[in-house]
């Protein structure tokens, strides 16, 4: 990602505390499209829950969620790739190598810390 930063034009917010409180303050002010969905599922799956399991699942998800959203760049680069291997190839090992390649971003952006 160090490459791809090199290019940016614009500023990309740093990554909150990961605490839901913060992941969803910084996606209603950065990335208020994912917020939505974000609410619904923070509904759906932890919100009346009375064990508290399901919420580093859920904070994982959305953490990559945002990392991508915060960098238009990033997140056109993958959902490209991901177009890519499920519209345009014919060939099975090159849509392999697009969907590999996207995968480690998403691994990639889900390791970051607050502050990055």
């Amino acid at each position: 990602m160090t490459a791809h930063a090199a290019e940016r034009d614009s500023v990309v917010p740093p990554m909150p505390e990961r605490t839901p409180k913060a992941l969803r303050e910084a996606i209603a002010q950065h990335a208020p499209q994912l917020l939505p969905d974000f609410d619904a599922h923070w509904k759906r799956a932890i919100a009346d829950a009375y064990n508290i399991g399901p919420v580093p699942a859920f904070m994982a998800l959305w953490w990559g969620e945002y990392a991508l959203a915060r960098d238009p760049k990033l997140d056109a680069h993958v959902r490209d790739l991901e177009h890519r291997a499920a519209y345009e190839c014919t060939d099975i090992a090159e849509a392999k190598a697009l969907l590999e390649e996207a995968a480690k971003i998403h691994h990639r952006v889900r390791e970051l810390e607050p502050g990055e």
